[in-house]
């Protein structure tokens, strides 16, 4: 009998390709049923938990497992429990106590807790699988934005990528954006360098995996860590444009931690290293932890 897994989804990207990404792990170790309930507002998750119902799944098969990233679903994960069971995993380090969940798959860098419901993981889970031509005369350009953890200079990364290119001369440079990448310097990337331009908003949906997996080596601005995560688990060689940091804090510690490793390159540094020593598949290892723990008779 196939297991059933209710998908909780915020609308936010990035929370939809951790869970995404866990549920298609799953999914590959056996047979699995994915339903989505869209969540809205956090506060309707309580009042479905208060009143021990929970009317979004009121057609659906009773959940095996409850999946949900961001904090918007955290109430929506319990209420669903309390009133149809199953087992509830949340993947972030929660807003609420970590005893109120059976599995929480918490990133390194929001903290090492020594609890039985926690898994720890390197970086976030995503959706993004190794393997591809990863043609050593490609390469790819990933950009963030200003963000509360970093500032942002145009004049510092456009300089740094006009180094890039002159060091690097590949036959064939790709670049994508993300929401947070200023739109004027797109215009002065397309006017300034030879590159396939992506942005965000127009990018098909499977753009990122697919020019992963033909990139020899990418290029992230340090803020975006899920694309640096997203990079390594694709299998390409990874190095960082270097981006002003506010402060320090847990999102450039482990940063930090990366380059002491010796996963990615130091930000600013052109010289790539060897990454890491086995493939990074975070989403299959925590796919197989909750296989052999709970669902050994499926």
């Amino acid at each position: 009998m196939p297991v059933t897994l209710w998908r909780f989804v915020d609308g936010k990207a990035g929370h939809d390709a951790q869970s995404r990404g866990l549920a298609a792990a799953l999914q590959e170790r056996l047979a699995l049923d994915v339903f989505d309930i869209p969540v809205e507002k956090a506060g309707s998750g309580l009042r479905w938990w208060l009143t021990a119902r929970y009317e979004p799944g009121r057609e659906l098969p009773a959940p095996d497992l409850l999946l949900g990233a961001g904090h918007a679903t955290h109430w929506h994960l319990l209420a669903a429990r309390r009133c149809r069971g199953g087992r509830a995993v949340v993947l972030m380090k929660p807003t609420l106590p970590l005893a109120c969940f059976d599995l929480c798959l918490v990133p390194q860098h929001d903290g090492r807790f020594a609890a039985p419901n926690v898994l720890s993981t390197r970086g976030v889970l995503n959706s993004i699988t190794a393997g591809g031509a990863h043609d050593a005369d490609t390469g790819l350009v990933l950009l963030g934005g200003p963000s509360r953890h970093y500032h942002w200079d145009d004049d510092a990364i456009l300089s740094q990528l006009g180094r890039l290119v002159q060091q690097r001369p590949l036959k064939r440079w790709m670049l994508g954006t993300s929401p947070r990448t200023p739109a004027r310097l797109l215009q002065v990337l397309d006017e300034r360098y030879g590159m396939e331009i992506t942005p965000w908003e127009s990018a098909p949906r499977n753009w990122l995996a697919d020019s992963l997996a033909a990139a020899g080596e990418a290029w992230v601005s340090e803020d975006s860590v899920s694309m640096v995560y997203e990079a390594l688990t694709a299998g390409a060689r990874v190095g960082l444009l270097q981006v002003p940091r506010r402060r320090a804090n847990r999102v450039t510690a482990g940063v930090d931690a990366l380059v002491q490793d010796q996963w990615v390159a130091a930000p600013g540094s052109r010289q790539l290293v060897a990454g890491p020593p086995q493939p990074l598949n975070e989403a299959q290892r925590c796919a197989d932890w909750i296989r052999v723990h709970w669902l050994t008779n499926h």
